[in-house]
Parts: C-alpha cells; structure tokens; sequence
C-alpha cells in the first residue's frame, strides 16, 4: 500500500450515469484519452462522438491537453479496465455539483496525506477506517470533519484509529485546517444633519448602530472624516454580517431623519478583504494628517471649517 497514492471514494471503479472530474492527457482521432482524479488516476476516454452535441470543427477547441473536465460515465468494463466517458451529456448545474464534490474530496485527501506521511500509515488504511465510513454516516467525510470541530461525537463513528497517533494527529491538523475563520463584513455611509441639534443628532444616530449589540453579533462605528463613516462587523457567517449592518444603517437612517438629517449609504454592506482595509486605513490616514494641517492654519476662513465637536 502507498504512503501517498489511494482513490478517493470505496468504489473501485465510478457508476455508470455518475459524474466524475478527469484529467486529459492526450487526443487522438478516436476521442481524447483522460485520467479520473477521483480513482487514483485510472484511464478513461471521451469518444469523438460523445465531445460536442454539435458538429466538431476542431476538437482542440473542445477539449485540450492537462485541462480539467467534468464528465458523465457511460460504459465501465471493470475486466478490460475500460470506462467510456461523456463531456456533451453534461450540464451546468452538473458541472457544479461535481465541482463541489470534487474540491471537497481533494480537501480530504489533502489532510489524509498529511497523515498518512506524518504517521508513516498507509493512505488506503486511513481511507478504510476514517474516510469511507464517514463518507457512509455522512454523505461525505469533509462535512463530518467540519462538523467534528464543534462536535466530537463524530470520532464515535470511527470503529478504530490505526494509533493514536493517528488521531491526534487527525484531529490537531482538521482543527487547523478546517476551522472557519471570521468575515469582515463593512458598509461606508454619509450621516448629516444641519438643523438646530445637528452634531447631537448625528452622535446619538451613530450610537443606534451598535445598540444591539450581544457579545456574539458586533457592529463597531468609525468616522472617517465628517460626514463619512465606516460601519463594521465580524461573523462566521456572512449573511449575517450583511444583515446586521442592513439593520443597523435602517436604525440609523430612522433615528437621523426624525431630526430632519440624512443616511446615505456610498458602500452597501459587502464582505472585505484585508486589502480594502488597507485602502480605508490609508484614507483614514490622510484625513487625519489634512485636519491637523488645517487646524495649524489660523487663517482658515468659514467656509473650510468642519463640523464642530
């Protein structure tokens, strides 16, 4: 048994009308010839015929050499080794759902490497006794490693660890890799208010954006530079994020509009990247160094003024 090499599911040999991920290494006359990822690599071929629902002109544009395809299988003769396989048959919704099985194999056999090379075990006997009964109990072993991190009633599907070893490896190397990580979630408004209360009126708008906040759920407030502000949050979940800051910038717009101010919102709520922040901060920066040159200069006239504090 290999240290590194094993296929990824307990089947030996893909089903008929099953889509699976290939490799394409070579195109001949009769079709192209491919590897399947998902079964350690074993041969396959895409008949000519079985290409294009439509006429084939040039089979390079259909297909070309170490490009990964999703395809249907047709034929499968387990004696001679021989699968027969369909690119025309396949749909777009089919192509994303093996996609998504597929990157979710190549994260378990990935962490199942690891081990197997940590561990100096097998990687066809880490599949046997953790990999295929979760993919059983499961659907499928990435979404009980995922579930294992908050649950660890799951290992009590696991018959027997090779070692222990081998489970602690496992479960030190899941928690590194699969643990989710928090979304910066951010949303850019302009608060204004030039009535009688004005300044007071913007503060206590700004203070009902974090009013429900739980120790879980944040929304946090920074000011820019008058009248622009940045609203933002931190989740596990996204949506959730998103939807906080909708719920804090309606909450915001209702409290400033009573006293006959205005929210406009010039980013809506959207998740960040660490280079945005980057971008924000460097904006932030500068406001700062242009309001303390202006403070410096006495002789600012009225019209340069910023709203009072």
């Amino acid at each position: 048994m290999s240290l590194t090499n094993c296929r990824f599911y307990e089947e030996k040999y893909p089903e008929v009308d099953s889509y699976v991920m290939v490799n394409v290494k070579q195109i001949a006359e009769m079709g192209a010839y491919v590897k399947l990822l998902e079964y350690d690599n074993i041969d396959g071929m895409i008949l000519l015929s079985e290409l294009s629902r439509r006429r084939i002109r040039s089979i390079q544009k259909l297909i070309r050499i170490g490009r990964n395809e999703v395809v249907v299988v047709l034929r499968v003769d387990k004696e001679k080794g021989y699968i027969d396989l369909s690119k025309r048959r396949v749909s777009a919704e089919d192509v994303v759902k093996c996609e998504e099985r597929y990157n979710k194999s190549k994260a378990v056999h990935s962490i199942m490497r690891h081990v197997a090379e940590k561990t100096k075990t097998p990687l066809e006997t880490l599949y046997q006794t953790i990999g295929w009964p979760l993919n059983r109990k499961y659907g499928h072993a990435h979404d009980a490693f995922k579930l294992a991190i908050t649950n660890p009633d799951v290992w009590n599907d696991v018959e027997e660890f090779p070692s222990q070893v081998v489970k602690d490896e496992l479960l030190q190397y899941i928690s590194k890799k699969l643990t989710p990580h928090p979304t910066k979630v951010r949303a850019d408004v302009e608060v204004t208010c030039f009535g009688y209360e004005g300044i007071d009126a913007v503060k206590e708008a700004l203070r009902t954006a974090e009013a429900n906040n739980t120790p879980e759920n944040q929304v946090k407030v920074k000011l820019v530079s008058p009248p622009l502000y940045v609203l933002t949050s931190q989740c596990l979940d996204k949506n959730l994020g998103i939807q906080l800051l909708e719920e804090a910038i309606k909450n915001m717009e209702t409290k400033i509009k009573a006293s006959g101010g205005a929210c406009i919102v010039k980013m809506a709520p959207k998740a960040v990247t660490e280079h945005d922040d980057a971008e924000l901060q460097a904006l932030m920066d500068k406001r700062e160094r242009e309001n303390m040159e202006v403070s410096g200069d006495e002789s600012m006239s009225e019209s340069d003024e910023g709203v009072p504090e």
